[in-house]
């Protein structure tokens, strides 16, 4: 949408019924969403309706020369963080502005659907911004709830799914855990068909700026990943704009450092730094797809670790274009690592389309070791085992398992496809023995190598001990 301001990253919108003109035409962007419909891609438009622009003389701000024409006159129609406009969603002709935005976008552009920024700004009269814990359901459902911005939420998502049930799609940023807000309105939700999993990028960011790997928290990974409303949908993700913006790191340079610069090339012996990085990128990505929810977000690079951050044109860069940029050849160079990492997000993603995992039910998780660093979860009927130790193999580890039969390797993230050193024989098979091992009624025995992610799939299968129709929880071992 239209932006005056470049460094906002099109958040502070001037016209909400124009495409950025920074881009092309927008006949330009109507044959770009045609081509992806043509190639099965569904597209959706990050929407800003929490906030607009306080510009007068290109925006909405003093249309009809006063302070309220859209917007909440005096201190309530002001973000005091962003310096923007606030709508005042009790007003009929701010509703009929708003909906008829949200038509046109989908009838004009022919959209799929729409991610909703700054959701948390909408639900409560403080924004966001005073502290609360959002610990309680009285944060939730007091006097700070902005009730006429959720009637406003509700009413978008009833006319969206009324209007084009076959393919709309809404996704709420919510970064409070607002109840409800991904159930079906006539439930008592907001209606919004996923919600991101705000936590789950923080996971990586906090393990490795506090703690050394051999520290990790097992137990922290998981709970992060799993600690979702229940039968809501959430979107999960590894790495987020907020971390990769304006001058920050992006996760792959905080893992290698300045060898992301000069030591990516696969002619020459990994370092250290690369190896590690490149291991783990694979693991976090493995984990959080499988286990963090209903569906899955790469943000622009993060697929085959960018090297650098994105930043836009401001004063504090001088005006300067420089990483207003996506390296993606990188991912195209098969002598370069980030190759490898493109590799294994697609075959990542290939696998999940096979078996479906994002649409089951959540993982039965087995066993959460925090001596071992070893994590075992079941889900659509896959195996997944991540041994996240630094230094320390197993040989011969059990683990346990539903399902009775011969398990095989079907992803294994140190694979030399993508980059990895081989340690796994793809080849081997695990039959299960019949007895009980972390609460499941099976087990088998693996060899671990240090820093690895696995998924067994069942090739043959005995029913006569299955036990996968138990619960999508479970006793935890956290020894």
């Amino acid at each position: 949408m239209e932006h005056a301001y470049y460094a906002s990253f099109g958040y502070q919108v001037t016209n909400f019924f124009a495409a950025s003109s920074r881009y092309g035409t927008p006949e330009q962007l109507k044959e770009l969403i045609d081509v992806a419909h043509s190639k099965g891609l569904v597209v959706l438009l990050d929407l800003t309706h929490s906030h607009a622009s306080k510009n007068v003389l290109d925006g909405l701000n003093e249309f009809d020369g006063t302070e309220g024409c859209y917007f909440h006159a005096g201190l309530r129609g002001h973000h005091e963080l962003w310096d923007s406009r606030l709508f005042n969603y009790s007003e009929f002709e701010v509703l009929r502005f708003l909906l008829s935005n949200l038509r046109w976008w989908i009838e004009e552009y022919r959209f799929d659907g729409f991610r909703f920024d700054g959701i948390t700004s909408m639900l409560y009269h403080h924004h966001g911004l005073d502290g609360t814990s959002f610990m309680h359901y009285d944060d939730f459902f007091g006097g700070a709830v902005d009730m006429d911005a959720v009637m406003y939420l509700m009413l978008v998502n009833h006319l969206l799914h009324s209007f084009y049930p076959d393919f709309i799609i809404t996704i709420a940023e919510d970064v409070s855990g607002m109840p409800g807000l991904s159930r079906p309105i006539n439930e008592g939700g907001i209606g919004f068909d996923y919600r991101l999993a705000m936590a789950t990028p923080n996971i990586w960011i906090k393990l490795l700026e506090e703690s050394t790997d051999e520290n990790w928290n097992m137990g922290f990974i998981v709970w992060t990943l799993v600690n979702r409303r229940y039968r809501e949908k959430y979107v999960a993700y590894v790495e987020c704009h907020d971390q990769a913006l304006v001058g920050d790191k992006s996760l792959a340079h905080r893992l290698i450092g300045d060898h992301i610069y000069l030591h990516m090339s696969v002619c020459q012996p990994a370092t250290p730094s690369v190896e590690r990085g490149v291991a783990l990128l694979k693991m976090f990505r493995l984990i959080t797809h499988s286990l963090g929810g209903e569906s899955y977000l790469n943000f622009i690079g993060n697929e085959f670790g960018h090297p650098e951050w994105l930043d836009f044109p401001r004063e504090g860069n001088d005006d300067s274009y420089f990483y207003a940029r996506r390296q993606w050849s990188l991912a195209d160079d098969r002598l370069l690592h980030y190759h490898f990492l493109y590799t294994f997000d697609r075959e990542l993603n290939h696998l999940e389309m096979e078996h479906g995992w994002l649409i089951s039910e959540q993982a039965y998780i087995s066993r959460v070791n925090e001596g071992d660093k070893v994590i075992v979860y079941e889900r659509a009927q896959l195996l997944f085992i991540f041994n996240f130790h630094p230094f320390n193999s197993y040989y011969n580890y059990r683990i346990g398992s539903g399902r009775h039969g011969i398990y095989k390797i079907v992803l294994d993230t140190d694979d030399k496809l993508f980059g990895g050193n081989n340690r796994m024989n793809k080849d081997s098979e695990y039959k299960t023995e019949e007895g009980n091992w972390d609460g499941r009624g099976n087990s088998l025995l693996i060899s671990l190598p240090s820093r690895i992610g696995l998924v067994l799939s069942l090739q043959e299968q005995n029913s006569c001990n299955d036990s996968m129709k138990t619960p999508a929880t479970g006793e935890v071992d956290t020894t």
